[in-house]
Order: C-alpha cells, then structure tokens, then sequence
C-alpha cells in the first residue's frame, strides 16, 4: 500500500498527513480538517427525532494527485463498483481536465445506479454545460459554492465566488429538469444567506473537508448553532467533515441531517480492499 498517499492511521483524525495537499490532508496544517474530526465529540446532541439518515460517498476527484491511485480512471469504476456492491449511495464531482467527470459519469451508468453531482464554481456557462452531460445520471446536482479558491484548482481553472443571483439561474435550469438542487459548502454566515435566500431542495453543511481557505471551525460546530434555521429555509440537510464514528452519525442525525457523506474513510477503504460496511468505528 506504500504507493498510496493515505497514511492509513487507525483512525482518520488528520494528523497523520498534514502538509499534503496536494494530497489528503487539509488547509493550513489541516486546522480544520482536525477540528472536523474533533468536535462531533463535543458538541450535545440535537432535539430532531425526524431524521433516517443515510451514508453517502463524498464526491472526491483527482485520484492521481489526491489518493496516489495508479489510474485516474480505473479509481472510479473501482470505487462506484464498490458502493454498489455495499448499497452506499454515490456522489460525483468535477476537476481539471473534464475527463475527471466525464469518467465518473461513465463510472456510475457502469454500476446502473444514479448519484448526487456536484459542479466547482466556474461561470454559469460552465457549470450549466457540465449539469447537461450528468443529467442522465443526477439524483441531484449542485454547486461547490466554497471551491472557488481551492488550492488544488487555483491555477488550473477559472472559479468564481457565486451570487444568489448566479445560483438562481442554476437552480432554474435544474428545476426545468425536475433534478433537486443543492447548494453544497454551507459554512459561513454570508452562505446561511443565499440559503435563506434561495431556498434550495438541499442545504449541504461542508468546508470542504478542511481543504479549503475559509474561517477557522469545524462543521460539527457549525452545524449544532445553526441547522434550526437552516432546516426552515430547504427541503434537506447534508452534512460532512470529520465523521468517523457511529456516535457522530447519531449526533449529525440528531440535528436533521438526512445525508451524512463521508470521503477519506472511503478512500482508505478502497485502498486497503477493505468492506465499506465497516467504516464507521
């Protein structure tokens, strides 16, 4: 497994690869990525007793530069194969070059099965292009409204920090095609606005994994102060960032969240040709 960038600690709690990024560790000595993982144990459960929350794969790109896979192709047939074989639900991203998402999309017809796409923040153009070659395929699509300035991207593509008004011409487009939108990387108090704004099918609570330049916090944290109004103003709530046990699935349920995606530990799964059945602790 030496040819992987996963240190594969025995448990995820990103220490073990800070300074990679390129790589699986997160921004600024992973300060984010850590507290992700960290405080699911600190904050209270919530008071919703409404939610069935499912696991969902986190949509994840650039297996070469990220994960150290042999073949930037071959780890999305194996990791679609993978979520079928174990009825994990599925999610798809985009990078640079587009045969990144043109190889997931064909991943997922491979499997029979339908995902949730999420699109980085390009010009509406772009990601409107983008929405029209996965539509065979969208459960739901979106946009990674906090990518904007990811570093793995900065200079590989042109991203822009989206507005209520540019995310309303996606949400019609999708809403044109009966596909749920979702606005995925609520994490800051301007993001709570365009939710309250556009009230999408989906609120998707991420930073990104701790991978991208934003305010210091955890999304544990995030989501206990606000998923009251958050759940007032969408149909949904998504969560991700630093679950790893089945007392932080219980506690993200407990605040409303119907979908709880998780990415490293299905990574490391995938590497070590270990079960997905067993990925929370």
């Amino acid at each position: 497994m030496s040819e992987y960038k996963c240190r594969f600690c025995p448990v995820c709690l990103g220490r073990g690869c800070i300074g990679q990024l390129p790589g699986m560790g997160g921004e600024g000595s992973s300060r984010n990525f850590i507290l992700n993982c960290d405080e699911w144990k600190k904050i209270p459960y919530g008071n919703y007793a409404g939610s069935n929350a499912i696991l969902r794969l986190a949509p994840m790109t650039g297996a070469e530069q990220n994960m150290g896979y042999a073949d930037e192709k071959q780890y999305y047939f194996d990791m679609m194969k993978a979520c079928a074989e174990s009825n994990t639900a599925i999610s798809i991203g985009d990078g640079t070059p587009d045969c990144k998402l043109l190889y997931g999309i064909e991943a997922v017809k491979s499997v029979g099965k339908k995902a949730a796409v999420f699109i980085k923040p390009y010009e509406n153009k772009k990601v409107l292009e983008r929405m029209e070659w996965a539509e065979e395929i969208s459960e739901c699509s979106g946009i990674d409204i906090d990518a904007f300035n990811i570093a793995t991207m900065r200079n590989a593509a042109h991203l822009e920090k989206k507005t209520a008004e540019n995310l309303r011409e996606v949400q019609k487009f999708l809403a044109a095609r009966n596909i749920p939108f979702v606005i995925k990387g609520i994490f800051t108090d301007e993001d709570l606005e365009l939710v309250r704004e556009l009230k999408p099918d989906v609120a998707f609570v991420s930073n990104h994994g701790g991978r991208v330049p934003t305010r210091t916090g955890s999304v544990a944290e995030f989501l206990s102060q606000h998923a009251e109004k958050i759940r007032k103003n969408c149909g949904e709530i998504w969560v991700d960032g630093g679950i790893r046990t089945k007392a932080d699935f219980e506690k993200a349920q407990s605040y409303g969240v119907t979908n709880i995606l998780l990415g490293r530990p299905y990574v490391t799964a995938l590497c070590k040709k270990e079960s997905f059945e067993n990925v929370l602790k």
